[in-house]
């Protein structure tokens, strides 16, 4: 079935122009229901989406080898055509975020015919880098991946798609607003696009879109984050250099039971009580350590003063009643915790057992995180005297839990996969490991000093952890 689409005026990006040329613009609507095209529907925002609402847009690029003699215009109207199918269980996303009429501060989302997403087809430079150069772990320019991500366009869109023909490859870029939904629900539905382009009949359950499953009464929690929420700068904490690098770092699973023995050693060692080291808790606190230790590297650390982890915690199976897995909006609470400075830069055991304690106290208290109205409200106001402290704070960006190397548009698993929004915001990128192995990957932008010095402090620590 062809994808009901409507072709737009060229776009203008705002890149370079050697990098890309647009070839086509198009909207993908969602296809029709019983020869009829959806109707006219609004969702509105929960306190749990306003917390998002000025933040950037997440945005991922997924790598995928083509063989040489691929077919690639069969491939992009198979793509458009899937997309319609997968959009018709997904609907809100081919909406407009938008203030309910007649109010000053209650939002929606609104969806009406004639509405969808935005689909641009482009290609990459003859002058640019071909596949391998961009699809690496390797460091490379920020300004080389970043246009392979689509730009939101203007008016509240929700969700923007890009594919974009490389030498030897494709990359698909997502452009998601956070404010519509988290990243439990914007991979679930790349994963029913991977399901209706591959014609695989189990793909995911539709979603759920019932907004009562989120209990608010008397709307207390949404009038609170929707007057507190932080400013667009405030989220936007990196502002991009012309040697902004992003690389690739992977955690074995051997590595990560190495951390997590490691941390058990050093805990009998101080007589104290080992904290729950799961592999997320390896993981992050193996990277906060040397990513302060790379702070440290360059003079930047003072002494005892308290720097911060901060982190998404999904909580649809801890509100109640339960949250189903296929409700599609944000449901993620706010994981933090602090460490000393000088202590989470130590080398070997101490800087080690220092970060995960702080990453599992972290999760232990945001597990808890929905108990009360009050707990909730403490979570911007935590993230805020962190922001205002201006001691520093990681943020985390994805999970190992959406599978996106398992995210199959019909010619096979992606190669790479990029959250590129990361270069702006600060976070590191989180994802499962494309091996399949257990382990976990780690994406990091630093301009190139620091990058430089992370890379010699991530070697060190592996280096210690494999003696």
């Amino acid at each position: 079935m062809a994808p009901t689409q409507q072709h737009l005026p060229p776009t203008i990006l705002s890149v370079p122009p050697p990098i890309l040329n647009v070839l086509e613009t198009m909207l993908v609507a969602p296809s029709p229901s019983a020869g009829a095209a959806l109707p006219e529907s609004s969702l509105p925002l929960t306190f749990f989406d306003v917390l998002w609402l000025t933040t950037p847009p997440v945005e991922r690029v997924f790598f995928y080898s083509l063989a040489a003699d691929a077919d690639v215009a069969t491939i992009l109207s198979n793509l458009k055509a899937s997309l319609s199918q997968a959009l018709h269980a997904y609907y809100p996303l081919a909406g407009r975020l938008r203030l309910k009429p007649g109010t000053a501060d209650r939002y929606e989302l609104h969806y009406q015919p004639g509405d969808g997403v935005t689909f641009t087809v482009a290609e990459y430079s003859n002058d640019g880098a071909d596949f391998d150069e961009l699809a690496t772990d390797e460091p490379k320019k920020v300004a080389k991946i970043a246009p392979l991500a689509p730009t939101l366009p203007e008016g509240g869109a929700l969700l923007a798609l890009q594919a974009t023909v490389l030498r030897g490859g494709l990359a698909i870029g997502v452009a998601v607003h956070h404010a519509a939904c988290d990243g439990a629900s914007s991979t679930r539905f790349l994963h029913a696009w991977s399901a209706a382009s591959t014609g695989a009949a189990d793909g995911p359950a539709p979603p759920v879109t019932d907004r009562a499953l989120v209990n608010d009464p008397g709307s207390r929690l949404y009038d609170f984050f929707v007057k507190a929420m932080p400013t667009a700068d405030q989220m936007e904490r990196v502002k991009l250099s012309d040697d902004q690098l992003f690389a690739t770092f992977t955690l074995s699973k051997e590595y990560i039971q190495r951390v997590k023995d490691v941390v058990a050693a050093e805990a009998g060692r101080r007589g104290a009580a080992p904290p729950r080291c799961s592999s997320l808790v390896a993981t992050f606190g193996f990277i906060w350590s040397c990513y302060q230790r790379a702070k440290d590297d360059a003079g930047s650390n003072i002494g005892d003063r308290p720097t911060y982890v901060c982190f998404p915690i999904n909580h649809r199976s801890r509100m109640k009643p339960p949250v189903p897995d296929e409700y599609l909006g944000n449901c993620v609470g706010v994981a933090m915790h602090a460490a000393p400075e000088d202590q989470l830069a130590a080398a070997g055991a101490g800087g080690l057992f220092i970060a995960c304690t702080a990453v599992a106290a972290a999760i232990e208290e945001g597990m808890g995180g929905v108990r009360s109205p009050e707990t909730i409200e403490s979570w911007i106001e935590r993230f805020k005297e962190a922001v205002v402290a201006g001691t520093g704070m990681l943020t985390v960006a994805g999970s190992p839990r959406f599978r996106v190397y398992e995210v199959d548009l019909g010619f096979g698993r992606p190669a790479k996969v990029d959250i590129v929004s990361v270069a702006r915001t600060g976070a590191v990128a989180v994802a499962d490991d494309r091996s399949s192995c257990g382990g976990m990957e780690v994406g990091i932008s630093l301009r190139a000093a620091g990058m430089q010095r992370f890379q010699k402090c991530f070697e060190d620590a592996i280096a210690f952890l494999h003696h």
